[in-house]
C-alpha cells in the first residue's frame, strides 16, 4: 500500500521531532511492504516568517490530498499575543482543526511499563496501572463561540466568550467515545459542569440517550472539578474519558503529567473523513531547539496512532509501540526522562534505536 502523509514540521523542535518519526515510518514501510510519500506543508510561526501568515492559503487543501497529516510543533514567545491574530500559530492550529472537521482528539495517557517509577503518583496509585483515553471534543465550545469587547460605565472594560454546543456535535463526540470503549474496557466517564451550565446539562441528556444505545458499555457522569480530582488520586480508574473542548484542553493535560513525561504521549485529532491530524502534546520548546535534546517519542507513537486510527493497520501500530516500550526498557533515556546518574541520550539517537528495534 502507498500512503501519502503531509509533514508540518513546524516550529521549534518541531522538525527534530518530525524527522525521526519519518525515519520510523520508512522502517515501518520496509519492514511490512509499505510506501510513504511526503508532502511538506508550511504552518506556524515558521510560515509567519516566510508569508507574513501562520496559515498559508491553501493549506488545507493540500492536506485534504493526503491520507494523514503528521504535525510536529508549532508556535514561540517569537509569534506572542502581541502579534496580529493571523501572524499568531494557535489561531492556524484552531483553523485546520475547523477545516478538516477534526471535531475528536484523541490523547492516550499510559503509563508505560519501564516509565513507572517516573509518575507522580504514589508508589500503589501507579502500580494499579494508568492507561486512559482522553476524548476531548475539538471545533466547538468556547475556543470557537462568538467574542465580544466593550466598555461599560462603572465597571470599565469588559470581555464576553459565548460557549455554544448543538445536540449534533455533542451526538458525534459521544458516539466516537462508545465506539472506542468498546475497543477497550467498556467503560465511558462523561465529564461536564451540569450543576452549573445549561449547555453542560444538554451535554448530559445527550449522552444519556447515546448510553441507552449501549448497553454493553458501563456509563458515568462525572462533574469536571471532580473528575480533576480523581485524575490525581485514582487515573487507573478511568478507561474512556470524554468532555467538551476547555475542560478537555485542561484535564488532558493533567492526564498527561500522571504518566510521568509530556515527551511520551501522543496525540490524534480526527473526523469523519480523512485525514486525520497526528502529533505529540508537547509544544515547539524553542529552548532546546537545533540542540538534539528533544524527545522524540510522542511523536513516533502518534505515527502508531496513525497507523491504528487513519490507515487500519494495527500490526504496524503494535510493533512501533512494541519497539518504543523495548528501548525504554533497555534503559535509554532521553534528557527529559532521564533519572540521576543516567546519561541521557539526544534525539537522533532515540529515534535510530527505535528503528533498530522495529527492524528486530
Amino acid at each position: 500500500m502507498n500512503y501519502k502523509i503531509a509533514l508540518i514540521r513546524g516550529d521549534g523542535i518541531g522538525p527534530e521531532v518530525v524527522g525521526e518519526a519519518v525515519k520510523v515510518l520508512d522502517t515501518v514501510g520496509e519492514k511490512f511492504g509499505h510506501t510513504f510519500t511526503y508532502v511538506d506543508v508550511l504552518m506556524g510561526g515558521c510560515a509567519t516568517d516566510a508569508v507574513g501568515k501562520s496559515y498559508p492559503d491553501g493549506t488545507a487543501e493540500t492536506c485534504k490530498a493526503c491520507d494523514a497529516v503528521l504535525l510536529g510543533a508549532v508556535g514561540g514567545p517569537k509569534w506572542g499575543s502581541d502579534k496580529p491574530a493571523e501572524q499568531r500559530p494557535e489561531t492556524a492550529l484552531l483553523a485546520i482543526r475547523k477545516d478538516l472537521g477534526l471535531y475528536a482528539n484523541l490523547r492516550p495517557a499510559a503509563l508505560r511499563p519501564a516509565m513507572a517509577d517516573a509518575c507522580p503518583l504514589k508508589k500503589e496509585t501507579a502500580e494499579k496501572g494508568i492507561d486512559l483515553m482522553m476524548v476531548r471534543e475539538l471545533t466547538g465550545g468556547i475556543y470557537f463561540g462568538k467574542r465580544d469587547k466593550y466598555q461599560t460605565e462603572d465597571r470599565g472594560l469588559e470581555c464576553t466568550d459565548l460557549m455554544a454546543y448543538s445536540e449534533k456535535e455533542i451526538e458525534r463526540i459521544g458516539r466516537r467515545a462508545f465506539e472506542l470503549a468498546r475497543l477497550r474496557r467498556k467503560k465511558v466517564s462523561s465529564v461536564d459542569k451540569a450543576n452549573v451550565l445549561e449547555t453542560s446539562r444538554l451535554w448530559r441528556s445527550v449522552m444519556h440517550r447515546l448510553a441507552a444505545e449501549y448497553p454493553d458499555v458501563e456509563y458515568e457522569d462525572v462533574l469536571v472539578d471532580n473528575c480533576a480530582m480523581q485524575l490525581v488520586r485514582d487515573p487507573g480508574q478511568f478507561d474512556v474519558v470524554v468532555t467538551e473542548n476547555m475542560f478537555g484542553d485542561i484535564l488532558s493535560d493533567e492526564a498527561s503529567m500522571v504518566t510521568g513525561s509530556i515527551g511520551l504521549l501522543p496525540s490524534a485529532s480526527i473526523g469523519d473523513t480523512a485525514p486525520g491530524l497526528y502529533e505529540p502534546i508537547h509544544g515547539s520548546a524553542p529552548d532546546i531547539a537545533g540542540q538534539d535534546k528533544a524527545n522524540p517519542i510522542a511523536t513516533i507513537l502518534s505515527v502508531a496512532m496513525m497507523m491504528r486510527y487513519s490507515f487500519h493497520l494495527p500490526a504496524e501500530a503494535g510493533a512501533i509501540e512494541r519497539a518504543v516500550d523495548a528501548v525504554l526498557a533497555d534503559g535509554w533515556r532521553t534528557a527529559d526522562i532521564a533519572e540521576p546518574g543516567v546519561t541521557p541520550i539526544g534525539t537522533r539517537k532515540m529515534g535510530e534505536l527505535i528503528c533498530q528495534k522495529l527492524r528486530g
